[in-house]
């Protein structure tokens, strides 16, 4: 009898059908990298930009993770002006390249948001929750969302080299309450200075609808025109002006940066 119980478990256990999830091709970024970009406005430097993969893996879900933290920090002489303290965080799959957890902690003047979104990637589900509160469950139309940050990361592991000009590469994600298609338009090449050095760059726009309209946001993304894919500068125009943002400082890539000029 007892070895009937043992050959029981032990087919239970091999029945067992365990997720498979995908493997992408990542060649871009690894454990340890570190960005640091200035943000102006105009010939005002307005706040300071961090981009940060943790140094070794994050496990969770039993899989191996890069913690990402994104945080945006106004100076200490713009903060009379409007004061920001935001934070974002997300745990990207290592061998898959998509979110299982996704944070955001803004602190901007004196309103306040805490919102987080756990994606559930075997059954297409989000759980969400808002200032801690849990909130509502989402169900995905498609493997694989992303969230804002693993979007931007996930972008950076695909082939834009073979791109031309208009060419749109699409990237499902979720954000707040509901599910986008979001469109990349490849803009060509530039050469672009920065504190940083001088770069060949990728340009990208990713075409972020604004609330529930047509119209879409003007950003536009640099990216070192090499395997390492590093945003060089980010230039979002807004109705006076225009916000850029330029890589100043960037260490822990994962390789050289063939796209500098001048090393």
């Amino acid at each position: 009898m007892k070895y009937l119980k043992i050959l029981a478990l032990i087919l239970i256990v091999t029945s067992v059908s365990f997720p498979q999830f995908r493997t992408h091709t990542n060649n871009a970024f690894s454990y340890g990298e570190r960005l640091s970009f200035e943000v102006s406005y105009g010939f005002i430097t307005a706040a300071e930009a961090f981009m940060t993969i943790s140094p070794s893996p994050f496990m969770y879900n039993n899989r191996e993770t890069y913690e990402v933290n994104f945080d945006v920090n106004s100076r200490s002489s713009f903060d009379a002006v409007y004061k920001v303290r935001d934070n974002y965080k997300t745990f990207i799959d290592a061998q898959g390249i998509f979110p299982w957890r996704f944070e955001q902690h803004i602190r901007e003047s004196n309103y306040k948001r805490d919102f987080e979104a756990t994606f559930i990637q075997e059954s297409l589900k989000v759980y969400t929750k808002v200032n801690f509160v849990e909130d509502k469950t989402y169900i995905a139309t498609s493997e694989y969302v992303q969230d804002l940050i693993s979007a931007f990361y996930y972008a950076r592991t695909l082939d834009w080299k073979s791109k031309n000009t208009g060419d749109i590469v699409t990237v499902n994600y979720f954000y707040k309450d509901n599910f986008f298609p979001l469109q990349i338009r490849f803009e060509g090449r530039e050469t672009v200075e920065v504190a940083s050095g001088e770069y060949k760059t990728f340009i990208l726009r990713p075409m972020l609808k604004e609330g529930f309209t047509n119209k879409t946001s003007d950003i536009f993304v640099y990216l070192s025109d090499d395997e390492r894919k590093v945003p060089v500068k980010v230039k979002m125009n807004i109705v006076i002006g225009a916000l850029v943002a330029e890589l100043t400082q960037y260490s822990g890539l994962n390789g050289n940066l063939d796209a500098r000029i001048g090393d």
